[in-house]
């Protein structure tokens, strides 16, 4: 079925020609100005792609146009069709929205298809994101961080809100990286003690002595410079405490956990005197408790404690199908905290990453996701903005010649407008300044 494109221009000669043009490739709707374009639009809710001039009279011009078809439609792709010279024009129409432009005469239809083609996998994209965000709404609110529709994430969340309302003790074990403290959290916020505090604890970050006291308190003369504290258990009364990487404490720490999770007191170092607490145990390791029961570094009385209710966080690589939707709301939230000059994520990018081993999970993409955030000159992240070493990798297929010239007059003829200057130019193009340079380097121009 052919994707549905409105072709918006007042010269009549020139919109009958690209409705000529286009139309073996796509279904072509056509108006003369802005007024009926929004009624065509309206009227066919599978517009993919406007493709619109800039100058039309009468009523709005190309960027009014693109800039209301985004506020109706935010997902539609929008390209504007542009005297050659005119950049300010060009980046305007990139801030209100568009995906790309196209300078005037167009006598590269092919190229033309590359740019609608472009725009209509970047509108299918966010089509994809809104949908399952959409679906997500509400659903896993109280989830708190998570995202992902996958079915793998779709049981963790089904298990967790069975689990929430109990007061069962839970041993969450996964690989590091795929939001351990997420689960706990979330069992926590569902749970019956959500308003008491939840209380959370490295364990392996932590000495043996240091990580007595800081649980279980201390008085003042149990130990050299010790003083009247209270410890993690008793600020999780009526709450619940989360102790992470809990395979890394000491067999001798081991022996009082258990003595605590048996009793439901706590005594400080220090102090003879049982102290009752009331708090929920949620912990995690990203070892398996059971393999170091096997090999003696773990107590088996305590793992059986712990592991009244298990549940697994899955790795990022058993759920690629989440990328697309984890990628582009870490690019909303970092975008939005360095001055919002990304807008989305090129759909050529994410399939790249959807292809990436992922060893440090959805940790590994966050950080990957804000350095190219961080050092993008806005627009859409693409494969460019990847860090040098893992381009390689996920580069498209090499360009035919004929696209290959193609952009090499766009990049020239860029940089020709914007008086040499690379990162006008990067912004006129839609590409990061990186690009400009390597393109250039590649011919022999740096």
């Amino acid at each position: 079925m052919k994707r549905k494109i409105l072709i918006v221009d007042d010269e009549p000669v020139t919109r009958r020609a690209l409705e000529r043009a286009l139309s073996p490739s796509y279904d072509c709707l056509a108006a003369p100005d802005a007024e009926a374009a929004l009624k065509l639009f309206d009227e066919n809710q599978d517009v993919a792609v406007v493709l619109s001039d800039y100058k039309m009279e009468p009523g709005m011009n190309g960027v009014e146009l693109i800039r209301e078809i985004k506020r109706r439609r935010p997902s539609t792709g929008c390209l504007l069709i542009t005297a050659f010279g005119e950049i300010d024009l060009a980046v305007e129409a990139m801030q209100q929205g568009a995906d790309d432009f196209i300078t005037k005469p167009v006598t590269d239809l092919k190229q033309l298809e590359v740019r609608i083609e472009k725009a209509i996998g970047r509108s299918e994209l966010e089509k994809k994101v809104a949908a399952l965000e959409e679906r997500l709404d509400g659903k896993i609110a109280a989830l708190d961080g998570f995202t992902g529709a996958s079915p793998a994430m779709e049981r963790l969340y089904a298990l967790i809100r069975q689990v929430a309302p109990s007061n069962a003790t839970v041993l969450i074990e996964g690989p590091s990286g795929t939001g351990k403290e997420l689960a706990a959290r979330a069992i926590h916020n569902l749970s019956r003690r959500a308003n008491g505090p939840f209380v959370a604890v490295e364990c392996s970050a932590l000495s043996e002595n240091v990580l007595e006291a800081e649980l279980f308190g201390s008085v003042k003369g149990g130990f050299t410079d010790a003083r009247d504290r209270v410890g993690r258990f008793e600020a999780a009364n009526g709450g619940t405490l989360f102790l992470d990487e809990i395979g890394e404490i000491p067999l001798s720490m081991q022996v009082k956990l258990l003595r605590t999770l048996e009793s439901r007191t706590i005594q400080r170092v220090g102090d003879v005197k049982d102290i009752p607490v009331d708090f929920r145990l949620v912990t995690a390791t990203n070892k398996s408790l059971a393999a170091l029961v096997t090999e003696g570094k773990f107590r088996e009385d305590l793992y059986y404690r712990l592991n009244v209710i298990e549940i697994h966080t899955p790795a990022l690589k058993d759920h690629p199908e989440d990328i697309a939707l984890i990628a582009a709301r870490f690019v909303h939230e970092f975008s939005t905290m360095n001055g919002g000059r990304v807008t989305g994520i090129d759909p050529e990018l994410v399939k790249a990453l959807e292809a990436m081993p992922w060893p440090g999970n959805v940790r590994q993409l966050r950080n990957l996701v804000e350095r190219m955030v961080v050092l993008s000159q806005g627009g859409n992240l693409t494969i460019a903005d990847l860090p040098p070493g893992q381009q390689g990798s996920a580069a498209p297929a090499a360009p035919s010649p004929r696209l290959a010239d193609t952009e090499k007059e766009q990049i020239l003829s860029a940089l020709k407008a914007c008086g040499g200057n690379k990162s006008k130019a990067a912004q006129m193009l839609g590409v990061s300044r990186r690009t400009i340079h390597r393109k250039l380097a590649e011919w022999g121009m740096a």
